[in-house]
């Protein structure tokens, strides 16, 4: 948490609770009629939240706009924008008292700010809030016990604090509770228990303390359960074997210690149990082997001694088993029934022997760590018996026959053509794309939603994402999406990641990227060490190379790309650290004929650039940053103390001046008004540019400083010459 984070909140929050707004919400307590009236319709265009286009005609119904249904009178039931509203500003810019009807308010990843407005907690019809991804900060409001027929509330990926009231949980006909990714803190309220119809709980990535309250055990409904990532501590409560229908448990990275309870084996429906980087101690109970369905083990990072419990060869549904980083003993059992076994870690544990040859032939397996651990001298895949033989090997042969025989001739084609069209294979209506490499993907595989990381018979690793199947049942994003394919080939950015191909078939879509040993830069962020490996240099190296591959989408194309979803999870970092755009699953490609339309959407990536710009100085997303400045309260920060705090205080004249002029950008892009942000292009120049000297002394440079200095210097045909406060230096 950055320094300025909570005395930042802290003001904002007693600016959004006024009195007269606490009355307002009371007011509102009342019943309102089932009738539509204008006031709806005002409501609806106060908001700003849709485009000129809809609100505009005044001869078409408010029914129509993109998002809005109505119910036979006319009144509003559900407002549905997920990641759709640009420059949307304060959530409270809405006046939820003229929508008494209003039944699912779903507006995730649209940028948000301020807290939630308490008038929400005065729909009395209100069964679905969804408000996740975006930047509201301040505590949960009291008043949302009020609304007694809710079901879903998504409130994760913001800037929540405080503790969950206890009240909160008392809305018996809530079926989805979801805090994750907030700075939310304290206990979880043992009330939690009276939720009966509760079957997915996520609290992960918070600070809760405590232990796990063993009134969970009254969820009997529950099917996820998403504890990681927070600070509780004790053991795992032995009552938990009464969630019968749990299916997912994830526990990792707390303060657990203690044994796991042997009354886990009651759990015959769990497909995932995690229990990753906790203390942790005792036996891996043999009860383990009795969860039949299970497919994901992972009990790493732990202090579980004794022998591998051989009833683990039991679970024949399991794909990943991770037991590194314990103090195991013994040999390792031979695991004959795990055929399905994709990645097994055994490393860094007291195991002796022989490494087992059908372990050995595990795609991911890691054993090392063990001094005492061989591999059998002389082995091979071959000495399975032949029932094995039949079952698998003859199978996946033909299978393999069939396969290189169906698209043998597409690649002989692409080989002994010069051109690099796009390549499509029709097999009983399913379509399947690859482009720019040697090799095929397992299409079996991918389609059973098992594999996110695929290897080619070159050695080549490449990365699928899968894409919402909703989205590929429209026959319009179907053929758009094609059409969108062929120009995204076109792409050539060495920051931008290399899109192999793609997969399209009646049911589901897959895109093929290049692969990033390193993941996210929003993942990276959050852990501590490799944060630190991030240091200033990398940082702006990351920061300068996003901004130089937005502006060749905007600019260098032959049509302008808008990504639309610039954001740190689809910034990907390889091996080097060095960053990649990514995940133009979104994108959109541009008609220059449409001016205005171009200017808005590029100024939307202009956005989303100075999120990410910010949120690399600070280390975190820069919510308070964004709400802040609207407000008169940025001349008391200071630009040193949002620096990420788990990185030194640059010294260098080079970091500091590239840091100030980061910020300098980032701050002019988040501008409110689309019109005075400056171009992808502008700020790429900006980058490229010789060095300013600082305006002062770095420890005495405001953030207000700064957002008046870059008026008219970085772009609007302004130069250097208009601020006589900065000096143009070159490097020494």
């Amino acid at each position: 948490m950055n320094p300025v984070s909570k005395p930042v909140g802290l003001h904002v929050y007693r600016l959004m609770t006024t009195v007269p707004w606490i009355l307002t919400a009371l007011a509102l307590s009342h019943n309102f009629p089932a009738i539509a009236s204008k006031t709806e319709v005002d409501a609806l265009r106060r908001s700003i939240w849709w485009p000129a286009s809809d609100t505009s005609n005044t001869f078409e119904s408010h029914c129509r706009w993109h998002g809005i249904s109505c119910d036979n009178s006319g009144s509003v039931v559900e407002i549905n924008l997920p990641r759709q509203l640009y420059f949307p500003g304060d959530l409270s810019s809405m006046d939820y008292s003229l929508l008494p009807n209003l039944t699912s308010l779903q507006l995730p990843g649209n940028y948000f700010t301020g807290t939630i407005p308490l008038q929400i907690c005065a729909l009395p019809k209100l069964r679905q809030l969804d408000l996740s991804n975006n930047v509201l900060i301040g505590e949960l409001p009291l008043c949302l016990q009020n609304l007694t027929v809710l079901e879903v509330m998504d409130l994760s990926s913001n800037l929540l604090r405080g503790t969950i009231p206890s009240t909160l949980v008392l809305l018996s006909n809530l079926r989805l509770l979801n805090l994750s990714l907030n700075d939310l803190d304290g206990f979880i309220p043992l009330e939690i228990g009276n939720c009966v119809n509760l079957y997915h709980i996520d609290l992960k990535y918070n600070s809760f303390v405590g232990p796990i309250p063993s009134s969970l055990a009254k969820l009997k409904n529950l099917v996820y359960l998403y504890l990681g990532r927070n600070n509780f501590n004790g053991s795992t409560p032995s009552e938990i074997g009464n969630l019968t229908n749990l299916t997912y448990l994830s526990l990792e990275e707390n303060f657990l210690s203690g044994s796991i309870p042997s009354e886990i084996c009651k759990l015959k429906s769990l497909v995932e149990l995690r229990l990753r980087s906790n203390f942790f101690t005792s036996h891996i109970p043999s009860e383990v082997g009795e969860l039949k369905n299970l497919t994901y083990l992972d009990l790493s990072i732990n202090k579980f001694s004794g022998k591998i419990p051989h009833e683990l060869g039991s679970l024949f549904m399991l794909h990943y088993l991770n037991l590194g980083n314990n103090s195991l003993h013994g040999t390792v059992p031979k695991f004959k029934k795990l055929l399905h076994l994709e990645y097994i870690n055994l490393s860094y544990n007291h195991l002796t022997g022989y490494i087992p040859n059908n372990l050995v032939d595990v795609h991911y397996g890691y054993f090392e760590g063990n001094k005492g651990l061989k591999q059998i001298e002389g082995s091979t895949p071959t000495r399975m018996s032949r029932v094995m033989l039949m079952i698998i090997f003859i199978p996946l042969m033909a299978a393999a026959f069939i396969f290189y025989l169906i698209l043998g001739s597409c690649i002989i084609l692409r080989r002994r053509t010069e051109s690099k069209q796009l390549e499509i294979v029709e097999k009983n209506g399913d379509f399947w794309s690859v482009w720019n490499y040697d090799g095929r993907i397992a299409y079996e595989d991918i389609i059973n939603g098992s594999v996110y990381r695929a290897q080619l018979p070159n050695g080549k690793i490449v990365a699928v994402k899968k894409l919402h199947r909703l989205e590929v049942e429209d026959p319009s994003f179907y053929q758009s999406f094609r059409n969108e394919v062929k120009h995204l080939i076109e792409v050539r950015h060495r920051s931008i990641i290399k899109l192999h191909g793609f997969c399209l078939h009646k049911r589901c879509m897959f895109l093929v990227y290049e692969y990033m040993e390193r993941g996210s830069l929003f993942c990276a962020l959050r852990e501590d060490i490799e944060a630190m490996q991030l240091d200033w240099a990398k940082r702006l190296n990351i920061v300068w190379d996003i901004a130089h591959a937005l502006s060749y989408l905007h600019h260098g194309c032959a049509r302008p790309i808008v990504h639309r979803d610039i954001s740190s999870k689809n910034i990907l970092l390889d091996n080097k650290m060095q960053a990649f755009l990514s995940d133009f699953g979104t994108a959109r490609i541009l008609e220059p004929n449409f001016s205005s339309n171009l200017t808005i959407n590029i100024k939307c990536d202009v956005y989303s650039f100075g999120v990410v710009a910010m949120e690399m100085i600070m280390g975190g997303h820069p919510g308070d940053i964004i709400l802040m400045l609207s407000t008169l309260f940025q001349d008391d920060i200071m630009l040193h103390q949002i620096l990420d705090p788990r990185l030194p205080i640059p010294r260098q004249n080079s970091v500091t001046r590239s840091i100030v002029l980061i910020v300098s950008l980032a701050l002019a892009c988040l501008s409110g008004d689309p019109k005075s942000r400056p171009t992808m292009k502008q700020v790429s120049e900006a980058f490229l540019a010789p060095k300013l000297a600082l305006p002062s002394p770095f420890h005495s440079i405001s953030l207000a400083q700064l957002q008046k200095t870059n008026q008219g210097v970085w772009w609007e045909g302004g130069s250097r010459e208009t601020s006589s406060s900065l000096q143009e230096e070159q490097e020494p």
